[in-house]
């Protein structure tokens, strides 16, 4: 299937680790002009000899911080430079710390609003300007299983990517008119850092060791195994792609099966 991606520009934030790097992979074996965004330029470095690497495609990379507005007009000005144009947005930032409702002060729930909800919120009004110029584009919200099933002891992530998805869903409405989709996409156990850490701190909370906690998780599991984050990148990419053009206001888990609700 052809995906219609040569030559388009992306921006995939968070994208030099796990999920975002994983999907700015996909975007380049497409043909993709990508630019990634993160905190470290290390790991920016990183990605970038590894996306060359493998797709034989440069990338652009912005050292930047999501929480700040500035570093979010950085990004896209990024794009816009190289290319003139933008056409898909991914948004991606990590996630906020593990816990339930009386481990967090207002400070904390601050800090996960800005970063998982208001990030999305400030990169979408960036980008829809040049979206609107040239006739249409992509969004794609990264967010959690958890839009659909609350996870325990994940209370800031839950309520959050709730919004991004009420977000997206109010954004599918107002965006149509202008041919820009909007979608958001729900990892469930996909074998990343992130998820060998929750399963660390799961295990010290529940005193158990990480095999047991691994185990339990894959028990709920259709497929029996955790996904890989090139299983869940096809999945954004083709949400992404100008091959997607009846799909929007959409929560996709990419999940192996494990919710079960509706």
């Amino acid at each position: 299937m052809d995906l219609h991606l040569a030559d388009k520009t992306v921006i995939v934030t968070a994208g030099s680790k796990g999920l975002g790097k994983a999907s700015a992979v996909q975007f380049a074996r497409e043909g993709a002009n990508v630019v990634i965004a993160s905190r470290n330029q290390e790991h920016l470095d990183e990605a970038k000899a590894d996306i060359l690497r493998q797709t034989g495609r440069e990338v652009r990379a912005v050292v930047a911080d999501v929480n700040r507005k500035d570093h979010i007009t950085e990004i896209v000005r990024t794009a816009i430079d190289w290319t003139g144009r933008l056409d898909v947005l991914v948004t991606n930032a990590g996630g906020p710390p593990g816990g339930g409702f009386d481990q967090f002060d207002d400070a904390a729930w601050e800090a996960a609003f800005q970063q998982n909800l208001m990030s999305v919120v400030r990169l979408i009004r960036e980008a829809l300007p040049f979206m609107r110029q040239q006739g249409g584009g992509r969004i794609v919200n990264l967010t959690s299983v958890s839009v659909k099933q609350p996870i325990p002891d994940l209370i800031l992530s839950n309520v959050f990517r709730a919004g991004v998805y009420a977000l997206t869903k109010s954004l599918s409405a107002e965006l149509g008119k202008d041919s820009i989709l909007v979608n958001t996409v729900g990892p469930g156990r996909i074998e990343t850092d992130r998820i060998v850490e929750l399963d660390r701190i799961a295990a010290e909370r529940r005193g158990a060791t990480e095999e047991q906690i691994r185990s339990q998780h894959l028990n709920q599991i259709p497929l029996g195994r955790y996904g890989t984050p090139e299983e869940f990148a096809k999945t954004i990419v083709y949400l992404g792609s100008f091959a997607n053009t009846y799909v929007t206001g959409q929560a996709v888990l990419v999940d192996g099966g494990m919710v079960r609700a509706l």
